[in-house]
């Protein structure tokens, strides 16, 4: 009979306001995603991400998806243990992949928890009825060491719903109240065009969006791509744990945000495939898995990795921190870029404060591009914050410490009190008036949600540009702060007496660097300026 060990830091304090909603059905079908340890040394990763960020991106050696497994990835007797010991308890393996480091287990609930042993109690919340996990899960002794993560008990949803203006069933296309087409975004930050001569529209190149429910629907990209007078770019979809693409019908719906995402990658870099992982919005489980699957996609390798869901950073458990941050590191050594929403409510960082100061997860990993909002203001950018409590995610992190790059800025006091950690965010740009038509209306929309998919197509234009991916780009922009236009006014605080974060000249904890010029960063990746770099270094 099996012994069994906690894993520790698995377990996450309930939502805000959560009330209690009694005991879970056992006999509810249910899986879990069991991550094991890498065959390789996995921290070897970041450190590897780091070394190569300091080269030039026409210097730096990335790893391909298959040097990736064959050094980083499961060992098959790692995986063919968990398999056999789950057949002993009634569980069906669904998916199981050496890359991913994950294997998947489906039946009943009773029966997973019999398997790996923790106390699951069933929660009311505003954004939902949500099953949470209030002990730490355990794992057999014969696993032990073996196992690293246990994840679906959990099922606590993420945030992300883009701000949208009043949405009309009509086709009239972009302007006035309907906001404006993103390609008019792209000038404002100066997106380059071409170089030597080449159209940039990020061709052959891929963006992988991650997407957490909804759906999209052809007949409306059609449209669209139309009234805006851009080529419709090539759209498909993936399925992770079993969620597809499935439009609901409402543009209030997570349609929205899918759709949002699509049209603003889709208008700023036609020529790029785009790539949709749709998995279910049930804690980290499905959030690892998608952006797991994307990561190590072989048929489709994504370039960028674009994010625009996430959840208060303190309500994510260190067992799942530590999946994110290894999957991260090793998109960084596959020249993958991850580009993450800040989130839209200020520090409060969900539609209802409980009085505490909150930073987002996944934008506050230290190896994301963190997205930050901003908007115009007699002609200049300010921080995004339109009232109602909508404005742009950003603070000190108290999870992750102050990355090496983040190292020369001056960070403000830690609102609530704290230490200093990863700042975020990283760059800012528009959170309005975006054209977007979803489920056949039409309006306008925003949100740190559109400036994570606008900094992803900025990145597939880059990576066109340079002719090779810039990867893990932070080093790069902090080493380089010239590239940017600093934002000094505007505050992320949600009411006049509520506390928030104020901007002000370099990085500041709304808009960070500030906003992108996007050809001076193509500039930064020529040969010409690669070999400047080394003659004063």
């Amino acid at each position: 009979m099996s012994k069994y060990i906690a894993l520790p830091d698995s377990v996450t304090p309930p939502l805000p306001d959560s009330r209690s909603a009694g005991p879970v059905n056992r006999s509810e079908i249910s899986s879990v995603t069991i991550r094991v340890r890498s065959a390789g040394n996995v921290e070897d990763l970041e450190k590897r991400a780091y070394e190569q960020s300091a080269l030039p991106p026409s210097e730096r050696t990335y790893l391909s998806r298959e040097e990736l497994a064959k050094a980083y990835g499961a060992a098959s007797d790692d995986l063919q243990k968990v398999e056999e010991y789950a057949q002993k308890h009634n569980l069906v393996v669904v998916h199981r992949s050496s890359s991913e480091r994950a294997i998947v287990l489906k039946g009943t609930l009773g029966d997973l928890l019999n398997a790996f042993p923790t106390e699951v109690k069933m929660f009311h919340h505003a954004s939902g009825t949500y099953q949470a996990r209030v002990a730490d899960v355990s794992v057999p002794d014969e696993l032990q060491g073996i196992v690293t993560g246990v994840f679906g008990f959990d099922t606590r949803p993420k945030h992300r719903a883009p701000h949208h203006s009043k949405m009309l069933a009509a086709s009239a296309g972009p302007g006035g109240t309907n906001g404006v087409s993103p390609t008019e975004f792209a000038k404002r930050y100066n997106f380059p065009k071409e170089v030597n001569g080449k159209k940039l529209d990020g061709t052959g190149q891929t963006i992988a969006i991650i997407e957490l429910g909804g759906g999209f629907r052809a007949s409306d990209l059609s449209v669209y791509f139309k009234e805006i007078g851009v080529k419709q770019p090539a759209v498909s979809f993936v399925s992770v744990d079993h969620v597809g693409n499935s439009p609901a019908g409402d543009p209030n719906s997570d349609d929205g945000e899918v759709m949002l995402d699509i049209e603003v990658a889709g208008a700023v870099a036609p020529g790029a495939k785009i790539v949709v992982y749709f998995a279910p919005n049930r804690g980290n489980k499905g959030f690892i898995d998608a952006i797991s699957a994307a990561v190590h996609d072989t048929e489709r390798n994504p370039d960028v990795i674009s994010i625009s869901w996430g959840l208060g950073e303190d309500f994510v458990d260190q067992q799942s921190m530590n999946a994110f941050h290894e999957i991260f590191a090793a998109a960084a050594n596959a020249g993958i870029t991850i580009c993450a929403a800040t989130g839209d409510h200020g520090v409060a960082d969900a539609p209802t404060w409980d009085g505490k100061i909150h930073v987002d997860h996944p934008a506050s990993d230290p190896l994301v591009t963190a997205c930050g909002g901003s908007q115009a203001d007699n002609g200049h950018d300010v921080v995004w914050n339109e009232g109602g409590g909508w404005t742009t995610g950003g603070g000190i992190s108290q999870m992750f410490t102050v990355p090496p790059y983040q190292a020369g800025i001056t960070q403000p006091a830690v609102l609530g009190g704290g230490k200093p950690g990863r700042g975020v965010p990283d760059i800012a740009m528009s959170a309005t008036n975006y054209f977007v038509r979803v489920d056949s209306s039409e309006g306008a929309s925003g949100g740190t949600s559109a400036v994570a998919p606008l900094m992803s197509a900025l990145v597939v234009l880059l990576n066109q540009g340079a002719g090779k991916n810039v990867g893990f780009l932070n080093p790069l922009m902090y080493s380089n702060p010239g590239a940017f236009h600093d934002v000094t006014k505007g505050t992320n605080a949600i009411a006049p007496n509520v506390p928030g974060y104020t901007a002000g000249p370099g990085w500041d904890a709304c808009t960070g660097l500030g906003t992108p010029d996007g050809k001076a960063m193509l500039k930064l990746l020529t040969p010409a300026h690669a070999v400047a770099r080394a003659g004063r270094s």
